[in-house]
């Protein structure tokens, strides 16, 4: 009973509230036309507006903003010129113009407040803006590690979960995905999970809310309402955030493979 609790948890998927990077292009999809680029490094991000004057003419700020301590981030907003890129390059000037702040509400969508000296603050709900569709599909070799908690009968906790598996996904295009996960550890070997289910695709990440089953030793292949969030290709393989709640018990689990090339 152990083994399939922790096996059904392990793959009943949502992400936690705040992604630990939001590197990204965002916008806000009813007013198509301006948006911030926001590239994160540890816990700075530098953000790139691109909005308009009362001339209706581009007009140039970014922003330094760093992590207050709370998942927000804060800092000075910044108004640039330069020389006329035609022109050989004389330098630029930067004045310090009010602040900046960014403030997620979950891992896709956040809240992009800034404030001009003398002209007012403007605060809008953004949102990651997908380009193009990833390439999730491949077979991976990775590992879940976190932690299950709360559990009506406290032997089930599990403050060190650790598993490896090998996992196979297919992808219809933007439209759906499945994985499935064959574990290999000595504790779960044998059982196979697989999950399957519709995507929406938000910039860099990908949702998948669908069902999970499990075959092998322990389980019943009964089916179970299964969310990923946070799934996403790396430069080697794919990775994502999962946690759950099922039989009394919190699952929070992160999930990592690199992609098999064969030479």
């Amino acid at each position: 009973m152990l083994k399939r609790l922790v096996l059904v948890a392990l793959l009943l998927l949502s992400v936690r509230a705040q992604a630990l990077e939001y590197t990204d292009v965002y916008y806000n999809p009813d007013e198509s036309g301006w948006g911030v680029f926001l590239v994160q490094s540890d816990t700075t991000q530098f953000l790139a507006f691109f909005i308009y004057g009362p001339d209706g003419k581009p007009t140039w700020y970014v922003a330094i903003i760093a992590n207050d301590g709370t998942g927000n981030y804060t800092g000075s907003l910044y108004a640039t010129t330069g020389t006329y890129f035609a022109a050989p390059w004389q330098g630029d000037v930067v004045s310090t113009v009010g602040t900046a702040s960014f403030t997620p509400i979950d891992s896709y969508h956040a809240t992009l407040t800034y404030t001009v000296n003398g002209v007012g603050t403007v605060t809008k709900t953004v949102q990651r803006q997908t380009l193009t569709p990833y390439v999730l599909a491949g077979n991976y070799s990775g590992s879940m590690a976190g932690l299950i908690s709360a559990c009506n009968d406290p032997t089930q906790n599990d403050p060190s979960f650790r598993a490896r598996y090998a996992l196979a996904v297919t992808q219809v295009g933007d439209t759906s995905a499945t994985l499935t996960f064959t574990f290999v550890d000595q504790s779960h070997n044998g059982i196979v999970c697989t999950l399957s289910g519709p995507l929406t695709h938000l910039g860099r990440l990908y949702q998948l809310a669908g069902q999970v089953a499990c075959t092998g030793p322990g389980q019943t292949g009964v089916p179970y309402p299964a969310t990923i969030d946070g799934l996403h290709p790396t430069g080697q393989g794919i990775e994502g955030h999962v946690t759950a709640s099922v039989s009394g018990c919190s699952a929070s689990l992160h999930f990592s493979a690199v992609l098999n090339v064969n030479h």
